[in-house]
């Protein structure tokens, strides 16, 4: 296979991904990784590395419009940042003493915990109990409505910052934004309002995988031919899906297409871990 045919094979169906997880709302990341390994052979380091950069470009994106709208919780996704930062860092450098094949079948895992996350039904928390060191961190916020402006408090500051600590080590070993993680922490254990969780990890996301790639450039894991198309068929597809979700009236059957296409990937990610042919 040549150069050319391989990048532009790379570049649809990186933009596919793209596309899919912008509609869903997790990210290409998780299918970025098994296209690469599993369709084109490329290592799985080296997939990692590429799908990181992937992360950070969809991330800087998207997040900006979020920002600007007024829904992300900044001060909350800065103070979550140095458990993620922290958890990417050790992820990235524990990456390279661990079989590959152990790799792939917690990838495989977590990916089926995407498409059961993206499946759950999204219940809207408006909690107005005080935490007090929410409060000492003014962590507490406000987020728009067509109502007008509702606000908010976080709950369980000490367990959602562990579990995002936790969050950070998989983005690193793994090579993904961890959002179904980060999502599960702000909404399952901080409680704040799913819209909210949601905006302000895809806040997180990017920084995360930007300590994590540090770690894999100075190993040489992040190749320019691999990462550049993929980077550039990630952004056009999340682009695509942010515009085309805008006009869809229900994304209930994207939710299940993506929930089909990753547990498939899922369980040949698992199968190729435990057969050892990754």
């Amino acid at each position: 296979m040549s150069v050319t045919v391989l990048t532009l094979i790379i570049l649809i169906g990186s933009y596919l991904a793209g596309l899919l997880g912008s509609l869903t709302g997790l990210g290409g990341g998780v299918v970025i990784i098994p296209l690469l390994t599993i369709l084109l052979g490329v290592d799985i380091q080296y997939a990692i590395g590429a799908s990181l950069i992937s992360v950070i470009a969809t991330s800087s994106g998207s997040a900006a419009a979020y920002v600007k709208e007024g829904i992300t919780n900044i001060r909350l996704g800065m103070f979550l940042e140095i458990a993620t930062t922290a958890g990417a860092m050790v992820g990235a450098l524990i990456a390279v003493y661990i079989p590959t094949n152990f790799i792939a079948v917690l990838f495989g895992l977590i990916l089926i915990l995407s498409a059961v996350m993206s499946l759950r039904k999204k219940a809207q928390h408006i909690h107005q109990q005080k935490s007090e060191l929410a409060e000492k961190l003014k962590l507490n916020g406000t987020f728009p409505t067509p109502a007008g402006e509702v606000s908010y408090t976080v709950r369980n500051v000490g367990g959602g910052f562990f579990m995002m600590l936790f969050a950070g080590v998989i983005s690193g070993l793994l090579g993904i934004g961890s959002g179904a993680l980060k999502v599960l922490a702000m909404d399952g254990i901080m409680r704040i309002p799913f819209k909210v969780s949601t905006t302000t990890s895809n806040f997180m996301i990017g920084v995360t995988a930007a300590a994590s790639a540090v770690v894999y450039l100075q190993r040489g894991y992040i190749d320019p031919g691999i990462s550049m198309p993929v980077a550039i068929g990630v952004l056009l597809g999340a682009l695509s899906g942010s515009k085309i979700l805008v006009h869809t009236s229900s994304s209930g059957w994207l939710r299940w297409v993506f929930a089909v296409v990753v547990t498939f990937l899922a369980s040949q990610m698992i199968y190729k871990g435990i057969t050892g042919t990754i």
